[in-house]
């Protein structure tokens, strides 16, 4: 069972997947500073100077701080739309570099040498055939 799991953990898809994570934390919280400390006070001047962090409702002994879930509604936005646009930018790349990689595929001495000998074998068959009905 350890080495199943070091093969899985070892594999490219796994490591890529663990630096994504790590980089979209990191990017998460560049996102909800750029919102909370530099869009969030605009927007407060914008509409009269009200803080929506401050924004709260009163319901008996609880209060409910709906301004903060309006403002991480906006970091989601905000991140979701970066993450769009990055993709689509990657995108844009990956497509210029498809058919090139079609181009460059090769096959190994293996399969070169087994696409010989069925073709051989079917010109063979093919000869037979011919002469036998003749």
């Amino acid at each position: 069972m350890w080495n199943e799991f070091k093969q899985f953990a070892m594999k490219g898809n796994v490591l890529d997947l663990a630096v994504g994570v790590v980089i979209g934390g990191a990017f998460g919280k560049i996102v909800s500073s750029l919102v909370k400390d530099v869009l969030m006070p605009v927007i407060g001047f914008l509409t009269g100077g009200i803080n929506l962090a401050k924004l709260s409702f009163k319901f008996g002994d609880v209060k409910l701080h709906y301004g903060l879930f309006i403002q991480s509604v906006i970091d989601f936005f905000i991140i979701a739309f970066s993450i769009f646009l990055f993709i689509k930018f990657i995108n844009r790349f990956k497509k210029k570099e498809e058919p090139a990689k079609e181009e460059l595929v090769k096959m190994d001495r293996q399969e070169e040498l087994l696409t010989e000998i069925r073709d051989l074998l079917k010109e063979q068959k093919d000869f037979f055939r011919k002469n036998e009905t003749s």
